[in-house]
């Protein structure tokens, strides 16, 4: 230090401190060689604490207010220094301000994912994260337990220790809670109240408390998470035919909206493969010599039909051979199917040619209960 700043410190009768930052828990008055006048004035504003340490040893406290110093507010000084009848020189102390207001810029998240026992999933790993609220109800013990002599301590000082406090607890605060993991969402703010309570216990012995926890997300695996959505699809579709033709004719139509793609193209090779053997069939019979008048005429060419199985188009299938595919069940009534001539899609029990497929196969059965 020059001779600026210390002619400087001898002149300075005023303690105080004017926070400009938002995460200095405690911070160390600046005083050449700690010398402190008797008379000098100390501003304790409010959500602060001023704690007084001589020579390691954690002194008087002063709550918010304007104290002028002397013997007499300084009991514990006082008695460390020998001050019996009053002392009026200089003397070395080191002076800690403590902010004492809430701290919420805290978060947390647990890096690993905590196992529960579930009963409807069995083992389960969850993920969590969220955010706390800290603040400071005994300086002394703070600066005993954690700050030491560090002149500036700092949230971020302290905060990888709490988030590894406050993982410790949750399995056992999940366990606890005994709620299903499904239910877990609307639990969140009971079990937060639960942990601040914990976690502000474990934390006595260090001069601070937790005021809110709060835990903004529980999350399962990524493949679990997957399996509870088809799950919920299956019971919102209810009826598992129909949402086959559902998915179906979806498959179809955007084959058809999308006659670049991949779909599209196997959708038009399918009927251009149809229609070229038509043509090649139509190719084939003789145009100019009429058939023999003694012998009978040619056979009419059959329709190809196509199904849609499965989300997949299939065939294409003579009569005879799609008739073989609805006595395997492969095909039903409700199973889109289409003939060159139709305008789209239909199911196969709403189109009349077939209906001899289905005179001896009986329909499903209606929905039970």
């Amino acid at each position: 230090m020059g001779l600026v700043e210390k002619l400087r410190g001898e002149f300075i009768d005023i303690i105080e401190w004017l926070d400009d930052s938002r995460d200095t828990i405690v911070w160390r008055f600046p005083r050449y060689q700690n010398e402190i006048k008797m008379g000098a004035k100390l501003i304790v504003r409010e959500s602060q604490t001023a704690v007084f340490v001589n020579e390691g040893q954690v002194a008087d406290v002063f709550t918010p207010g304007t104290y002028t110093l002397q013997t007499q507010n300084m009991p514990i000084l006082t008695t460390l220094k020998g001050w019996k009848y009053g002392f009026d020189s200089p003397w070395k102390a080191e002076v800690y301000f403590v902010n004492t207001r809430q701290f919420t810029d805290f978060k947390w998240g647990t890096q690993n994912p905590v196992m529960m026992r579930d009963a409807e999933f069995g083992m389960v790993r969850l993920r969590a994260f969220g955010a706390y609220s800290l603040r400071v109800v005994d300086a002394a013990k703070l600066l005993r337990e954690l700050v030491g002599t560090d002149p500036q301590f700092r949230t971020e000082e302290v905060q990888e220790f709490l988030r590894q406090l406050i993982v410790g607890h949750l399995g056992s605060a999940l366990a606890a809670a005994q709620v299903p993991a499904l239910d877990l969402a609307a639990q969140q703010l009971v079990i937060g109240q639960k942990l601040a309570g914990v976690l502000t216990e474990e934390l006595t012995g260090y001069g601070v408390q937790i005021p809110k926890f709060i835990i903004e997300n529980i999350s399962l695996p990524p493949e679990v998470e997957e399996a509870i959505d088809k799950r919920t699809s299956m019971g919102v579709v209810g009826n598992l035919n129909a949402y086959t033709t559902f998915q179906a004719a979806n498959a179809m139509e955007d084959a058809a909206n999308n006659p670049g793609g991949g779909a599209g193209e196997g959708f038009g090779l399918g009927l251009g493969m149809a229609a070229g053997q038509r043509m090649a069939n139509a190719l084939n019979q003789p145009v100019s010599s009429p058939p023999p008048p003694a012998g009978p005429p040619p056979l009419p060419q059959q329709d190809q039909w196509f199904a849609g199985v499965n989300g997949q188009q299939a065939g294409p299938f003579d009569l005879d051979a799609l008739g073989a595919q609805v006595r395997s069940g492969t095909v039903s009534r409700t199973t889109l199917v289409w003939k060159n001539g139709m305008a789209q899609w239909t199911p196969a029990g709403q189109v009349a040619e077939l209906g001899a497929l289905f005179a001896a196969v009986p329909p499903p059965l209606p929905p039970q209960g």
